[in-house]
């Protein structure tokens, strides 16, 4: 167990330090190691758009927390069901918005152009990556030449990025290999941001039955029915668990 997670423990409870590791180090990932985008202790001095799509994903709602911090702005963030969650997040007053990709695909390419507000899109963190959802279908169409889209799943036919984007994917085991030293800061970072109250966990469900509790979890992911959430699993309460 990494000994950053250990310390949360001392700050936060188990289930809310168990909602956090994967996904936040995922964002962190993505928005300064793929994206290449100005870290906390550097913030941004001028307007950077970036497109976080799945902003209501435990992904997406960590790299909006990190964006604030890193005073990057204005966010673009496509949701749907749990817009919510995201508004909680975000700053208006710096010009993030929300958009709904419920509306359909072409509303939302128009969108993301209206929200870039003229300006060239050159940043997106797509915390959904399935082309069933088009997310990177739709990015492809927006992002102007030289951008980056880091994505949190492999992508099975990348002629769909334009040859102008430079596409990535953002893969959290990196962290054990080549990118010790940043997960090494990042996780205590964030550990830092829990005790000062800034960085908060994605709302967590603990699933009864413990592990017999997985396939249904699964089939509410699979259907679209987990919204905002991370599901948590005691093992304890497994049946024949003692």
């Amino acid at each position: 167990m990494h000994s950053a997670f250990v310390s949360w423990l001392l700050i936060i409870a188990f289930s809310e330090a168990a909602a956090l590791p994967l996904a936040a180090m995922t964002s962190a990932l993505g928005l300064y190691l793929r994206l290449g985008l100005p870290q906390p202790w550097a913030p941004a001095t001028e307007p950077i758009p970036v497109v976080i799509y799945g902003a209501a994903s435990a992904v997406g709602s960590y790299a909006i927390q990190l964006a604030q911090r890193s005073n990057i702005h204005p966010l673009i963030c496509v949701a749907g069901r749990s817009v919510a969650h995201v508004e909680k997040l975000i700053d208006r007053s710096k010009g993030d918005v929300i958009l709904d990709y419920r509306e359909g695909d072409d509303a939302l390419v128009e969108n993301l152009k209206k929200a870039a507000d003229g300006k060239p899109l050159l940043y997106a963190l797509d915390a959904v990556a399935e082309a069933e959802k088009s997310s990177y279908i739709n990015l492809g169409k927006v992002l102007a030449k030289g951008a980056k889209l880091t994505l949190v799943l492999p992508v099975q036919d990348y002629s769909v990025i334009p040859e102008y984007v430079t596409h990535s994917m953002t893969n959290v085991g990196s962290v054990h290999k080549e990118s010790k030293d940043f997960g090494h800061v990042f996780f205590r970072y964030m550990a830092r941001g829990l005790s000062e109250g800034w960085f908060k966990p994605q709302p967590q469900e603990v699933v009864p039955g413990g592990l017999g509790g997985v396939q249904q979890a699964l089939d509410n992911l699979m259907n679209g029915k987990a919204n905002a959430v991370k599901y948590i699993f005691r093992i304890s309460d497994t049946e024949g668990v003692s």
